[in-house]
């Protein structure tokens, strides 16, 4: 009997091992604004693909809709959804993966990040280097502000005006600024508008009245407004007020993700003043992948210092709070990110 009750445990606790390596740690938005962390089976990379354990994953306001719920998203939502900003270490490389190896570490386009380890295919990976080795890289946002910013074809001398001071806005600020242009921030939070100073506007406007804003702008700028605006906001009444700040023949660029609904715009201003208007959204993974790249060049180089954007951090299991915060963004909030 002595040796019969030393062999069970030692079983069970092999078992309990081996099923403990087999699966991870994942959120679960099982409802509207619900989200449990649950375990779930580590995945394992097919044929092209790596696996990332995943060192953090940025929180994007692009993720509100499916927690706040609407009528078109199913419950419970796949682990680790929507994540979508996550950086860490390859630590299994499927077939005829190249170039690629256990131990690099990388930013990656995935998907299912709110979670220990998450799959991504080998081309949407981008190596970090070693000078970026203690920093947290959320890829995707900071790559998709390089691809706005290219897009947006700011150039020296030229006045900007960026509605909207969150993550991307105070990116785009400090990439106009290198670029030598003239940096006019328009923000609704006073926060948002000291973050804007410490990335270098020029000028700061508080955005509460449409058109004490559009007067204080043509002050600024003699009346010309400004050769390039980039609506950052993703909401309607930015969108138009960001028409009335371009120059004739300026540069509308939309940077905000409009995701809730149909939009009302001044066409007739925007074809009056000859404007071109820019979508600046990207929907090819491999442009991403581009703005990813150009994004680590740009934080090794100093061109752009996220660093100061990151005010809240939380642990997977706190990433209710983190939502929350998401949502409500109270005062001190640019960027929240859950490290794993």
């Amino acid at each position: 009997m002595q040796q019969q009750d030393t062999l069970i445990p030692e079983n069970t606790s092999a078992a309990a091992d081996k099923a403990a390596a087999s699966t991870m740690q994942a959120a679960v938005i099982t409802a509207p604004e619900t989200i449990e962390v649950q375990e779930a089976p580590i995945p394992e990379p097919q044929t092209g693909q790596v696996r990332l354990r995943l060192q953090g994953c940025g929180l994007c306001a692009s993720s509100i809709p499916v927690w706040e719920g609407r009528d078109w998203f199913t419950y419970p939502v796949e682990a680790g959804n929507p994540g979508h900003e996550g950086w860490g270490i390859i630590d299994a490389v499927g077939e005829g993966v190249e170039g690629l190896k256990a131990g690099d570490r990388v930013a990656a386009l995935s998907y299912k990040s709110y979670a220990q380890y998450d799959l991504a295919d080998a081309d949407k990976v981008v190596k970090l280097p070693e000078a970026l080795a203690d920093k947290p890289f959320p890829g995707e946002p900071l790559g998709c502000a390089m691809n706005i910013f290219r897009r947006s074809q700011i150039e020296a001398g030229q006045t900007v005006a960026i509605l909207g001071i969150g993550f991307l806005g105070a990116l785009l600020v400090q990439l106009a600024k290198h670029a030598g242009a003239r940096v006019i921030a328009i923000s609704q939070r006073d926060f948002s508008l000291d973050i804007a100073k410490k990335c270098g506007a020029d000028e700061v406007v508080k955005m509460d009245d449409h058109y004490k804003i559009i007067e204080k702008v043509s002050e600024l700028t003699n009346g010309n407004f400004c050769e390039r605006v980039l609506e950052c906001t993703g909401k309607e009444w930015p969108l138009n007020l960001a028409g009335e700040l371009c120059a004739e023949r300026g540069r509308l660029i939309i940077a905000g993700f409009h995701q809730d609904g149909m939009r009302q715009v001044n066409i007739q201003l925007w074809n009056w003043r000859g404007l071109d208007v820019i979508n600046a959204h990207e929907r090819d993974p491999q442009e991403y992948i581009t703005g990813i790249r150009e994004a680590v060049t740009a934080v090794e180089q100093g061109i752009i210092n996220p660093d100061m954007l990151y005010t809240h951090t939380f642990t997977l299991d706190e990433i209710e709070q983190a939502f929350h915060h998401l949502a409500t963004r109270p005062d001190g909030f640019v960027k929240a990110l859950i490290t794993l």
